[in-house]
C-alpha cells in the first residue's frame, strides 16, 4: 500500500491532537474538580445530576424561607412578650388602685401612669418589622393597623389574615397573626356571659365571681340568656331579711314563680358569699317549669331594696376598651359612701376580668406563635438533611477522583511525547537520505 506523504503528515498531526485533546479535558476535569464536564462525558450521570442539583435548591430555598420565616415570628413573639410584660404590670397596678386606704388623688396618679401605658400598647400594636411592615395587620402590611379616635375607641384598619411562608414542599407556615385575633377577639366576663351592677344600685352589692358550671346547660337552646337578680329588703323584721328573685329578662317571667315579676319579699333568702344558682331549688321555688340554665355567681356586700344584678350573653371587647375602662374608673373615684364604695369595686373588677382575659388571649397567641418556632427548627434541620443528602448524590455523579485524574493526565502526556516524537521521525524520512 502506498501512502502519501500528506497523509503521513495529516494522521500524525491528528494524533498529536487527539492527544493534546485528551490532555485538555482532563486539565479542565482537574481545574474544576469535576468529572462530568458535558452531557456527553457520562449522559446518565448528567440527567440525574440535573434532576438532584434542582431538589437541592430547591431544598436550600426551604431553609432560606425558613430563616425569613423565624425572623418574622421572633419579631411577633418578642412583640407579644411586651404586650404580656405590659398587661401584668397593669393587673398590678390595678390590684394597688382596690386598696381602701387609697384617696382619690391617689387613684388619679395610677391613672396617669395606666395611660402611659396605654399609649405604650397602642406603640406595639402599631410596630412594624423594621422594613416598613406591620406586624398585625394582617395581610396589609403596608396600612397602620390600630388607629385612634377616641380614648378607649381604638378602629382596626388591617384585615384577618395570616401570612404564609412555604417551609416545605407541602407545608405553609404562618409567620404573623392578626391584630383582631391578638388585641380585639377577647370575650367578656368568664367567656359566656357577663354579670354586672345596675348603675342604679344604691346598696352595697358587689359581683364577686360569675361562673358557669354546666357548659351543655348554659348553651342549650332553651337558655335566654339575659336575667336579673333582683333584690328586697324586708325591714319589718330584726335582722332586716333580703331575699331575691330571678327574673328572664327575655320572656319577663319569674323564674322562681314562673308568674311575671312582683315586688318583693321574693322565695329565696340572699346569704353573703353563698351561690345564687341559675337552677330550680325546691323548696323554696315554686314554678311548675324546672330550669337548669348552668350557671351561678356570688355577690358579696348588702344589697339594697330594689338593687339588681344582669347577667347577659359575653360578647368581644377589645384590651385597649379594657384598659380605657380601668383608666375611667381610677378617674371617678370612689366617694367613700357604701353605693360609691361597691360601684367603684364592681368596675374595678369588670376591668380586671377583662384584662385578664386579654392577658390570657396574649399568651395563647404567643403559646402558638412558639409552636411555630419550634416546627421552623424542625423543618430547618429537615432541610438541612436533605440538601447535604442531595450534596453527597452530586458529588458521587460529579466529583473528579483526583488521584485517577493525575496518573491519566501523567499517561497522556507519554502518549503526547510518543507521538510527537514519532512524528518527528516518521517526517524525516526520505528516500534520498538512503541513495
Amino acid at each position: 500500500m502506498r501512502i502519501s506523504t500528506n497523509t503521513l503528515y495529516d494522521l500524525g498531526i491528528a494524533g498529536i491532537l487527539d492527544r493534546q485533546g485528551a490532555q485538555l479535558k482532563l486539565q479542565q476535569q482537574i481545574a474544576s474538580g469535576r468529572r462530568v464536564l458535558t452531557p456527553a462525558d457520562d449522559p446518565i450521570a448528567a440527567a440525574s445530576a440535573l434532576e438532584i442539583g434542582q431538589a437541592k435548591a430547591l431544598s436550600d430555598q426551604y431553609q432560606v424561607n425558613i430563616e425569613n420565616a423565624r425572623a418574622s415570628l421572633l419579631l411577633e413573639e418578642q412583640a407579644l412578650g411586651d404586650i404580656t410584660r405590659l398587661l401584668q404590670d397593669v393587673k398590678v397596678i390595678a390590684v394597688n388602685a382596690g386598696n381602701a386606704s387609697l384617696r382619690n388623688e391617689d387613684r388619679a396618679s395610677l391613672a396617669n401612669e395606666l395611660e402611659g401605658r396605654y399609649r405604650e400598647l397602642l406603640g406595639i400594636a402599631n410596630r412594624t418589622d423594621g422594613g416598613g411592615q406591620y406586624l398585625f395587620s394582617g395581610y396589609r402590611g403596608g396600612t397602620q393597623p390600630f388607629s385612634e379616635t377616641l380614648p378607649g375607641v381604638v378602629n382596626y384598619n388591617g384585615d384577618e389574615g395570616q401570612r404564609l411562608i412555604r417551609i416545605g414542599a407541602s407545608r405553609q407556615l404562618a409567620v404573623s397573626d392578626s391584630g383582631s385575633a391578638v388585641f380585639q377577639a377577647i370575650a367578656e366576663g368568664n367567656g359566656s356571659f357577663v354579670a354586672a351592677a345596675a348603675p342604679a344600685n344604691t346598696g352595697g352589692g358587689i359581683v364577686s365571681s360569675a361562673t358557669v358550671v354546666d357548659a351543655m346547660a348554659w348553651s342549650g337552646a332553651g337558655n335566654p340568656g339575659n336575667f336579673s337578680v333582683q333584690f328586697h329588703v324586708d325591714s319589718t323584721v330584726t335582722p332586716p331579711a333580703t331575699s331575691y328573685d330571678i327574673v328572664d329578662t327575655v320572656n319577663n317571667i319569674s323564674l322562681l314563680t314562673g308568674l311575671a315579676p312582683v315586688a318583693g319579699p321574693h322565695l329565696r333568702a340572699y346569704a353573703e358569699v353563698s351561690a345564687i344558682s341559675l337552677k330550680t331549688m325546691v323548696p323554696p321555688d315554686t314554678s311548675a317549669t324546672p330550669f337548669d340554665y348552668g350557671a351561678q355567681l356570688v355577690i358579696t356586700g348588702a344589697p339594697a331594696t330594689g338593687d339588681s344584678f344582669t347577667l347577659r350573653p359575653a360578647a368581644s371587647r377589645d384590651m385597649f376598651a379594657s384598659l380605657n375602662d380601668l383608666i375611667s374608673t381610677l378617674r371617678t373615684g370612689n366617694s367613700g359612701s357604701v353605693t360609691s364604695a361597691a360601684g367603684y369595686q364592681n368596675r374595678l373588677n369588670a376591668a380586671m376580668t377583662n384584662l385578664d382575659n386579654a392577658l390570657e388571649n396574649v399568651l395563647t397567641v404567643r403559646a402558638s406563635a412558639g409552636v411555630r418556632l419550634r416546627e421552623l427548627d424542625t423543618a430547618y434541620d429537615t432541610a438541612s438533611d436533605i440538601s447535604f443528602s442531595h450534596s453527597e448524590n452530586l458529588s458521587r455523579l460529579q466529583d473528579l477522583d483526583y488521584a485517577s485524574a493525575l496518573s491519566d493526565l501523567s499517561r497522556e502526556q507519554i502518549y503526547l511525547e510518543a507521538a510527537q516524537k514519532s512524528f518527528i521521525q516518521i517526517t524525516t524520512l526520505r528516500l534520498f537520505d538512503f541513495i
